[in-house]
């Protein structure tokens, strides 16, 4: 007798709180249970919905070692994922089968974890950066500006909110970083114009967002049932929030922040307008602000803490790329 396969409705990309827990919503409320945040969220419910779907619609459990073998062979032979993209797939799988559907599939023969390749960070020049933010223009250049100027991850910067901006202290505090850190930037004196004129810009339309009952979208942990208020309240404002309301499955109007998606558009198109030769990304300008301070002589110890790296090592990597060369020597046909 066949084993029931799952409907292709149980596979859909919303969730149906009102419906019995189904495998994806178990999963869901095992990595909110444990913390997980929503990116890691979607992406784990992603890869167990390409499992299903690669074996047929199957239920999990009742497959084991072999599928999910076969599923990660898939991804490397035929798919030729990343050694990065491939762990997380196996991390999903892993999660669901012990934590999920509690069962043990031990060691996955054939499928040891893919060694990440050892690569160095693309690095803009001072130049190549002046000429970036020159072909940028409004909110997308000063959401670069403060990437470059405060180190800040493009997510980071997307959804930074009115109350954790100093203007004065010229300090910025990341909140919830990765690995759910929380840490203290320092503000450009440059960007103190321009962010203090889009702040002002928001807080116009915030009194038309209080006026007609459009709210944020939910705040992190717990805040929404203690700060009732907080969601219209100008300091837990988002200084870049996005254009367009929905409302939410409550009918609540609500406000996300800018999607990182115009940002990483805006900053493409400025690259290749500028003529640089470099496969350059919004978090480029990350990897610039490290190196152009370890040029200009900080400590790594304070690099460090300034990405909100946990491990020194991480750090370290922006000691190969600094503008000495490779390894910080000279060539020898300089000499002749």
């Amino acid at each position: 007798m066949e084993p029931p396969l799952i409907p292709e409705s149980h596979l859909g990309r919303r969730e149906q709180p009102s419906a019995p827990l189904r495998l994806l919503e178990r999963l869901r409320h095992r990595l909110r249970t444990r913390h997980y945040s929503r990116r890691t969220e979607q992406a784990y419910v992603d890869w167990v919905r390409q499992f299903v779907r690669f074996h047929g619609r199957r239920h999990p459990r009742v497959m084991g070692e072999r599928e999910i073998a076969e599923f990660l062979g898939y991804l490397a032979n035929e798919r030729r994922v990343s050694a990065s993209t491939q762990n997380q797939a196996m991390s999903s799988l892993l999660f669901l089968y012990r934590h999920v559907l509690v069962a043990d599939v031990g060691f996955i023969h054939g499928v040891p974890r893919a060694k990440r390749p050892s690569r160095l960070p693309v690095v803009l020049t001072e130049a190549e950066v002046r000429a970036v933010l020159g072909e940028l223009r409004g909110v997308a250049r000063l959401c670069a500006l403060l990437m470059y100027g405060s180190g800040l991850r493009v997510s980071e910067c997307a959804s930074l909110r009115v109350k954790d901006v100093d203007l004065d202290r010229l300090e910025i505090i990341v909140r919830g970083g990765k690995g759910g850190k929380d840490r203290g930037v320092p503000l450009a004196r440059v960007a103190v114009v321009p962010l203090r004129r889009q702040l002002e810009r928001e807080r116009e339309r915030h009194g038309w967002d209080v006026r007609r009952g459009v709210r944020l979208t939910a705040l992190p942990d717990a805040l929404s049932a203690k700060l009732p208020n907080a969601e219209l309240e100008w300091p837990w404002r988002y200084v870049f929030p996005a254009a367009r309301v929905f409302r939410d499955s409550e009918g609540a109007l609500r406000r996300h922040h800018l999607h990182v998606s115009r940002v990483q558009r805006a900053f493409a198109t400025a690259v290749r307008a500028a003529r640089i030769a470099k496969r350059a990304t919004c978090h480029s300008l990350r990897h610039s602000f490290a190196t152009h301070l370890l040029e200009g002589g900080a400590d790594i110890r304070t690099i460090q803490e300034l990405l909100g790296h946990t491990d020194l090592r991480t750090t370290m990597v922006y000691t190969h790329v600094i503008k000495r060369g490779g390894l910080g020597v000279s060539s020898p046909a300089d000499r002749l």
